[in-house]
């Protein structure tokens, strides 16, 4: 009896290994397009985010987004491609159960328009619709779709109910600086093209399509506010200075293809905004330090951070001493010990020029300059990559130089972005296995 229990405990470790080599232990998810997620109030709802300090400029509330019995087409540009995909979608700011009634992906052709023969129905837990319950995240089912690395990828989602009619707040992201669209009244979903489609420049619903791929490839993930977002790029260019360096890890036969844009116009290190105080009426993030598990720590296949934030600190503190530039350096310090906690790479970027903007002060100038020299000089995080120095204007170092310049003194242009992206040294994502977090020789800007 004890020899036959042997030979049955035998027999199921090798169909346990047998198993696991069929179900993919040589791949794994990585997150190859993402999408921060944001709170953005219904018509007549009041958002919960701090109020402005005193004296900032207040903008006026944007229209509503209306979703009615209609299909919201939305246009994503993945970095890594892969033969097996899934989408995860959200209702993390909601307060009320949010159903999806039918999904489908495929590939875009142009404008509205799909590649038919790639469309592909999403399932979620073999169901073709989901209900995600308030504050909740839900990945579809992975479907077989080739996507090529640096695509369109178009992902429908069908709402069958009245959403304007619910309370609860759309968990968005505003300032996509990426044309979607909104069809006329009904089901689209995997449809050749739409019928009276309406234009949205946020992502609705949607925070991340992510692929399978070997073990070895990772991603990185670039966390900041407005710069990173992509604030001031052209629309549907993807000309975001994370664009530029997912264009150039493509290149290279390194392990580190996927980049992960987690950047939040208005989104501060240590302070919460109100949608009041930007044009996009919407809850400009939590802080820095509250969203980093969800926006960073919660990617797949992740194995290295970028970090560019400070300067709305710095700006909407205007002449108030605090922030300081301490306080802020201690914000970064905490985001480095979680990241090394979790075995990760963990990057600086220096803060860019903002003379001439509307919240530029000498005093805030003053604090830029010393979070700058600690980044210049800190063994902290794992590398420093000098954004400050590849797009400031040598003659007048407060600003950014002109060319870059895309008119408000804070945001670069598509010139000003692709310096950007071509000031980070690949070395630091190595070209091959990557190293153990905190271990690495620190490295600063060069190609």
């Amino acid at each position: 009896m004890k020899r036959h229990s042997k030979w049955i405990a035998v027999l199921c470790f090798i169909a346990s290994v047998h198993v696991s080599a069929q179900t993919g232990s040589t791949e794994h998810w990585v997150t190859s397009w993402s999408a921060a997620p944001v709170l953005r109030p219904q018509a007549g709802a009041t958002s919960p985010s701090a109020q402005p300090p005193a004296g900032t400029p207040q903008a006026p509330a944007p229209p509503p987004i209306t979703i009615n019995g209609q299909t919201v087409r939305q246009i994503v540009h993945v970095s890594l491609g892969g033969v097996r995909t899934r989408v995860v979608v959200t209702n993390v700011f909601g307060t009320a159960p949010l159903t999806i009634s039918k999904a489908s992906i495929a590939l875009r052709d142009k404008e509205t328009k799909i590649v038919p023969a790639t469309a592909h129905a999403l399932s979620f837990g073999g169901r073709p619709s989901t209900t995600i319950p308030p504050g909740a995240v839900m990945y579809s089912d992975p479907v077989d779709i080739s996507v090529p690395a640096l695509s369109d990828v178009v992902v429908d989602l069908f709402f069958a109910d009245d959403l304007s009619k619910s309370p609860s707040p759309l968990t968005i992201h505003p300032g996509a600086n990426q044309t979607n669209y909104i069809s006329g009244p009904g089901d689209f979903t995997g449809a050749a093209d739409l019928a009276a489609p309406s234009k949205l420049t946020s992502w609705v619903f949607l925070t991340a399509v992510e692929v399978a791929a070997p073990r070895q490839m990772s991603a990185v993930v670039t966390f900041g506010d407005s710069i990173t977002d992509g604030t001031r790029s052209t629309t549907d260019a993807n000309e975001r200075w994370p664009d530029r360096l997912a264009k150039r890890l493509a290149a290279k036969n390194g392990n580190v293809r996927a980049v992960a844009n987690s950047g939040i116009a208005a989104n501060r290190v240590l302070g919460d905004v109100s949608g009041a105080v930007f044009p996009f009426g919407f809850n400009a993030g939590a802080n820095a330090l509250a969203r980093f598990d969800r926006d960073v720590l919660a990617q797949p296949g992740i194995t290295h951070v970028i970090v560019l934030e400070g300067i709305n600190d710095i700006g909407l503190a205007r002449q108030n001493p605090s922030p300081s530039a301490d306080d802020l350096i201690a914000g970064y310090r905490q985001l480095i010990e979680r990241a090394h906690a979790h075995g990760l790479k963990i990057y600086g970027g220096t803060l860019l020029p903002f003379e001439g903007a509307n919240y530029f002060s000498t005093e805030g100038e003053a604090k830029r300059q010393a979070v700058n020299d600690w980044l210049r000089k800190t063994s902290a995080y794992d590398g420093m990559i000098d954004f400050d120095a590849a797009v400031r204007d040598p003659e007048n170092p407060s600003k950014i130089l002109a060319k870059y310049d895309s008119g408000d003194h804070l945001h670069p242009n598509d010139a000003g972005y692709d310096a950007m992206g071509d000031a980070i040294n690949l070395k630091l994502f190595g070209l091959g296995a990557p190293q153990p977090a905190g271990k690495s020789k620190k490295l600063v800007t060069s190609r």
